[in-house]
């Protein structure tokens, strides 16, 4: 047991998140997602949400300040509507990371695409649709060596 950790975060989950790079992404996907048919590195956290799930996470996996848009959801169809599952999400990773976040909309064939290459895949047991994210790793910049 170690102190201080959200209980969902797995030895699976905490080792995949340290073994990932800077520029590395990880997908937070809905119970709907088909997640064994485009990773093989799949973790589950069936008896939780995806908003939870991406708490835990982003309570330890700082968001890459290089890229424009570190967070990814799926697209609906109207790329301009946000389900409420994407807004609690969205306010999750603002909450975790201290700031604003850009968020990238990418149409579902091509997040599909996205996932098969991400580091890995957790799925969660979230029954709202289109709760599915991309999260791109970024650095500690307190860890530098400037410092």
């Amino acid at each position: 047991m170690l102190k201080g950790l959200d209980p969902l975060l797995t030895p699976d989950l905490l080792y995949t998140l340290a073994r990932m790079g800077h520029g590395d992404t990880i997908a937070i996907v809905d119970r709907n997602f088909p997640a064994h048919s485009v990773n093989d590195r799949v973790i589950r956290l069936d008896g939780t949400d995806v908003v939870s799930a991406g708490r835990a996470v982003l309570g330890l996996l700082p968001l890459d300040t290089f890229v424009p848009e570190p967070v990814a959801r799926m697209g609906v169809g109207d790329a301009t509507a946000e389900p409420p599952v994407q807004t609690d999400f969205i306010a999750a990773a603002e909450e975790a990371s201290g700031r604003p976040v850009a968020v990238e909309t990418v149409e579902r064939h091509a997040f599909y695409a996205r996932a098969r290459s991400a580091f890995a895949v957790v799925i969660t047991g979230e029954d709202r649709p289109y709760g599915c994210f991309l999260l791109t790793k970024g650095v500690l910049p307190e860890f530098s060596p400037e410092r």
